[in-house]
């Protein structure tokens, strides 16, 4: 059995979206909000809400296991990157009010 490598447990609720649940579309863009400890797996263009699902953790790793990189992602970072096959880029996310402080 494979290490969890996340705080949060695998049933933790994080958000996506449905083509990327769905398979359809890679995760491009990851947040982990420092107001309340979300983790967030988007693609590159900004989501619409329409589009947002509730996943868990596990199912997301199930997706990509390259999040697994960004387990130790700090409140208020984010990592993104522009296709599949480039490594994850991490830094403090400038949309996080408090990630600067």
């Amino acid at each position: 059995m494979d290490a969890w490598e996340f705080d949060a447990p695998k049933d933790y609720l994080a958000i996506s979206l449905r083509e990327i649940a769905e398979g359809r579309s890679p995760i491009l863009h990851v947040s982990h909000n420092l107001n309340d400890g979300a983790w967030q797996f988007l693609g590159w263009d900004t989501p619409k809400i329409e589009d947002a699902v509730r996943v868990c953790l596990e199912d997301i790793v199930a997706l990509d296991g390259s999040v697994r990189e960004l387990a130790t992602l700090p409140l208020g970072w984010h990592a993104w990157r522009r296709t599949v096959i480039e490594s994850w880029v991490k830094e403090p996310n400038p949309y996080d009010e408090k990630s600067n402080a």
